[in-house]
């Protein structure tokens, strides 16, 4: 019986052995392995987070106390320990579990986790709630090095210099570091000042030498260590103990460290380091690559990104004061290519948003031309910025937003089902949604060209290129794909995806209608709007229904005084599950058979 299957038949995790405790660790990481070749998934992220999971759950009493990882895509090894083990197999897939903490999905998930950012903030909060109702009990924070510094978080750590007991920050440095002093006597402070017996030498040296010149002398002495040990400085500072960094593969030590942290109780900043990759040899090699993968760890191929960088070298050379940025997702988006053809036209600011978008803004007003690649879920945290920094003063930003509509098996935290509702409504904002990717370079040379901010909109995945005919892009006008006036039915698709679909309608009910490429979100083609007011109209969009391109239709009809019938075909009003982007599709009932039903 392995280790695994006897924790799954009575057996405590507490009661293994450091032994059985590293057999565990193999067996999960061999398990994820596993499971990521049949279902794709978040490959490198768990396999570097194992060993510290298993500690932690050692230590600590999961779900009395409180566990959350920053971001989510960590957290495999967690649910497994956490009675998912048959539900695994089917994780990612429809009707299955979530790649992401979900709270629910088990107890054991304190926080919905799939964004950067957000666990300090909740730990703080579980923090203040517990204190306040008298309970007791651990709150531990897992935060990746890149997430640490994500605004939100930093806007948590630095809220108070006073933080609560019982209260752990597990920094997985994983690539980054964060200090230069990484050596023998760092550790050494580090494993000593979080033991009980340093906490009760220190009260005794208050009680009796505290205010003595023994007493300040001996704080001077402790006060300059600190200093020479910079980060240590800067976490006292904001009331948080420092406490590292240590090997977070060698699980010994892990375990007798944390378990100073709990006995210790007060709030501490622990630092680890570990392998993306950890016991994958292609993974660890190549940690990005392997970040997320499809079925049989293959790279996931995106038509839209894998096109992006050719699409900007060939605008650069006509614009050479195009700079891209993104926000810590290079490869996601496309612009591995062009960042190394072009460093000097290429920031990645790393998973901060906000200031993606702002700093845009401020490059926009001082004569570049920048271009901010991000998914659409990943926009959502930049709203602000783009009302007020962006839209507001009407710079010439563009967006390049990736991933826009369903996205499968990365479930509702990841959904780009509502930019064109957060979007449409933004005054000197232009929307537009290309079919394939001639169009979407078309629209960028229009977007640059163009003196105001613009979002350019498509989804991932594989596309279908069905329509090889596409007109000049060199003004807001739809485009009409299929039919022509005389027909009774007009069906206004949003994106490639949405096309497809709606061409399958018409040709499943044999009826001649108008198959219209609602490239233009906002603004509306009113021409042609006008010209078919008097037909039955038909919207189709990966977007949420309310506030989405159908919406915007019946808005505009409304306003006019048209007495057009109009059906919008778009997301429903509940977050989108984990399933694949077909299986989402027919959920919301954007499909040929149901499309077809409403054609006249």
């Amino acid at each position: 019986m392995t280790v695994l299957e006897k924790l799954y038949s009575g057996t405590k995790l507490k009661q293994l052995n450091i032994t059985q405790l590293k057999s565990l660790c193999e067996e999960i990481r061999e398990k994820i392995i596993t499971v990521a070749y049949k279902n794709g998934g978040h490959l490198s992220s768990n396999l570097g987070s194992v060993e510290l999971t298993v500690a932690i759950h050692y230590v600590f009493d999961i779900p009395t106390d409180k566990l959350m990882f920053d971001v989510g895509h960590q957290s495999y090894a967690h649910k497994i320990l956490t009675g998912r083990l048959a539900e695994f197999d089917g994780i990612r897939t429809s009707g299955g579990i979530s790649g992401f903490p979900d709270p629910m999905e088990s107890e054991s998930d304190a926080f919905l986790v799939g964004h950067a950012g957000t666990s300090i903030s909740a730990g703080l909060g579980y923090c203040r709630s517990r204190d306040h109702l008298k309970q007791d009990y651990f709150v531990i924070d897992v935060v990746g090095d890149a997430s640490f510094f994500n605004g939100e978080n930093l806007e948590a750590i630095t809220s108070s210099t006073i933080k609560p007991n019982k209260f752990l920050i597990v920094l997985n440095d994983n690539g980054m570091s964060i200090n230069k002093n990484n050596n023998g006597l760092y550790k050494l402070v580090s494993k000593v000042t979080i033991r009980k017996s340093y906490k009760r030498f220190n009260s005794f040296l208050k009680k009796t030498v505290g205010k003595t010149f023994i007493g300040r002398f001996l704080k001077s002495i402790k006060r300059s260590i600190k200093r020479s040990l910079s980060i240590n400085s800067f976490a006292d500072n904001l009331g948080i103990k420092y406490v590292g960094k240590f090997d977070g593969h060698d699980l010994k030590t892990l375990i007798k460290i944390l378990t100073d942290v709990k006995n210790f109780g007060e709030p501490t900043l622990l630092h680890i380091q570990t392998v993306k990759g950890k016991g994958h040899e292609e993974a660890e090699n190549d940690s990005s690559r392997f970040h997320g993968v499809s079925k049989e760890l293959a790279v996931s191929k995106h038509y839209f990104s894998s096109g992006i960088s050719d699409v900007l070298k060939r605008q650069i050379e006509k614009t050479p004061e195009i700079i891209a940025i993104t926000a810590g997702m290079k490869d996601g988006v496309g612009l591995s290519e062009f960042a190394s053809a072009y460093p000097d036209n290429f920031i990645d600011v790393g998973i901060q948003e906000e200031h993606a978008v702002t700093l845009a803004g401020g490059m926009a007003i001082s004569g570049t031309k920048p271009i901010v690649f991000m998914y659409s879920t990943f926009l959502q945290r930049g709203y602000d910025q783009l009302v007020h920094d962006v839209c507001m003063q009407n710079l010439p930003v563009i967006f390049m937003i990736d991933r826009a509509g369903l996205v499968g098996a990365d479930g509702k935290t990841h959904q780009g089902v509502f930019d064109l509702s957060y979007l449409s409504h933004l005054p000197n904002l232009t929307v537009l949604a290309p079919k394939n990717l001639v169009e979407l370079e078309a629209m960028l040379g229009f977007a640059i060209a163009k003196n105001s901010p613009v979002a350019i909109r498509y989804p991932n995945g594989k596309i279908n290129d069905i329509f090889e005919k596409c007109k000049d892009f060199s003004f807001e006008k739809f485009e009409i794909l299929k039919g022509d006036l005389s027909c009774e039915n007009a069906v206004l698709a949003v994106g490639p995806r949405a096309l497809e679909v709606s061409n399958k309608a018409i040709e499943l009910a044999g009826k001649n209608a108008m198959l219209i490429n609602a490239r233009t979100i906002k603004p509306l083609d009113s021409e042609l709007l006008d010209l078919i007011k008097d037909k039955n109209v038909i919207t189709v969009e990966e977007n949420a229904k309310i506030g989405g391109f159908g919406s915007s239709v019946l808005g505009y009809y409304a306003d006019k005084g048209y007495l057009t019938r109009v059906n919008v075909v778009g997301v429903c009003d509940e977050f989108v599950h984990v399933g694949t982007i077909d299986e989402q599709l027919v959920k919301n009932g954007i499909t040929p058979e149901n499309i077809s039903k409403l054609l006249k």
